[in-house]
């Protein structure tokens, strides 16, 4: 039998570059190998986004249909919906009854997402203990390992300290997941910072293609290349690691030969990286516009999946009882 993989996205606005290369498409290549089981993270983006709850049922069926419109296979994938599945909730409470504070407090993830998110209040139960829920998440399926970026480890190896615990006061019911380290995505936000909604720096992968151009256009480039005709270094060039994805090999080159002798300036550069990102992600879009045609299909899918999750979900959860013996 094939190995399992769990992971979800919080839903929280719009998909961007940076899910597509961060995850989406790694996604895509572990679903040919392993039993994937891809989840709506809902009840975790209530933790920054308790304030505002409706866009999280909104962008719940807009990341379903991005999914898709990648190449997530539900043939292949289990989709479904976190709060859907309330044994999420139970085993999250148990695990709360044993984790101690200071492995939560010593998340080095949590004070850089506070700073991150500094324009909401994030000193709340929910949000130092969310890698307790997330430990849940992935034990509920006993996954086998976990696809997460390097930031993201540290909450990997919580959810093995939290499986070995239980295991120790109760009974062996959890296997300890690997952590599958995802290749981290080179693109930043058009300022050179990481890609985030919150930073408001990012490309969205359903954009429209001027709405895409547009932004590509304010891209900060190298630095210190201030004038058309200083050479660039193509190494610390943001628009450059976009080439090296969206624009063919010997274009690739080319490109960089002349950037390193002034022989292209950054709008020139940026205009043909544009559209080249914009031939790169057309099939997405039109993929997605194709689906947006067929919700009951999209629904059928949310449900088989949410099914197949409850099952597996409401065995462990017998095991679990089982063995606290209540």
């Amino acid at each position: 039998m094939k190995k399992r993989v769990v992971s979800g996205i919080r839903p929280t606005g719009r998909l961007h570059l940076g899910h597509l290369h961060g995850a989406l498409l790694n996604w895509k290549k572990l679903q040919d190998k392993y039993n994937c089981f891809y989840f709506i993270a809902d009840w975790h983006a209530l933790t920054s986004e308790y304030t505002r709850p409706e866009i999280i049922k909104k962008s719940t069926m807009d990341i379903i249909l991005d999914w898709l419109a990648v190449g997530l296979d539900p043939e292949k994938c289990t989709f479904f919906v976190q709060s859907q599945i309330k044994e999420h909730a139970e085993l999250h409470l148990i695990f709360s009854m044993i984790t101690p504070i200071p492995w939560l407090e010593r998340n080095p993830t949590y004070k850089e997402q506070i700073q991150e998110l500094s324009s909401k209040n994030l000193n709340t139960y929910g949000f130092l203990g969310y890698p307790v829920l997330q430990a849940a998440d992935i034990l509920m399926y006993k996954a086998d390992a976990v696809p997460v970026g390097e930031d993201q480890a540290p909450h990997i190896e919580l959810t093995r300290e939290i499986a070995r615990r239980f295991n120790f006061l109760y009974k062996k019911v959890f296997p300890e997941p690997e952590t599958l380290l995802t290749p981290t995505s080179k693109l930043l936000g058009i300022d050179r910072r990481k890609m985030s909604k919150s930073y408001n720096n990012a490309i969205f992968i359903t954009e429209p293609p001027e709405e895409v151009s547009k932004k590509v256009s304010q891209m900060i480039t190298d630095p210190q290349r201030g004038r058309r005709t200083d050479p660039g270094r193509p190494d610390f060039c943001n628009i450059f690691f976009y080439h090296e994805i969206y624009t063919s090999q010997e274009k690739v080159k080319e490109i960089e030969e002349a950037c390193k002798k002034a022989k292209i300036g950054c709008v020139e550069c940026k205009k043909i990286m544009a559209e080249n990102l914009n031939k790169g992600l057309e099939p997405i879009r039109e993929k997605r516009k194709e689906l947006e045609s067929r919700m009951d299909y999209i629904e059928n899918i949310i449900n088989e999946g949410n099914r197949k999750a409850r099952d597996i979900a409401q065995k462990t959860m017998a095991e679990v009882k089982e063995a606290i013996g209540i």
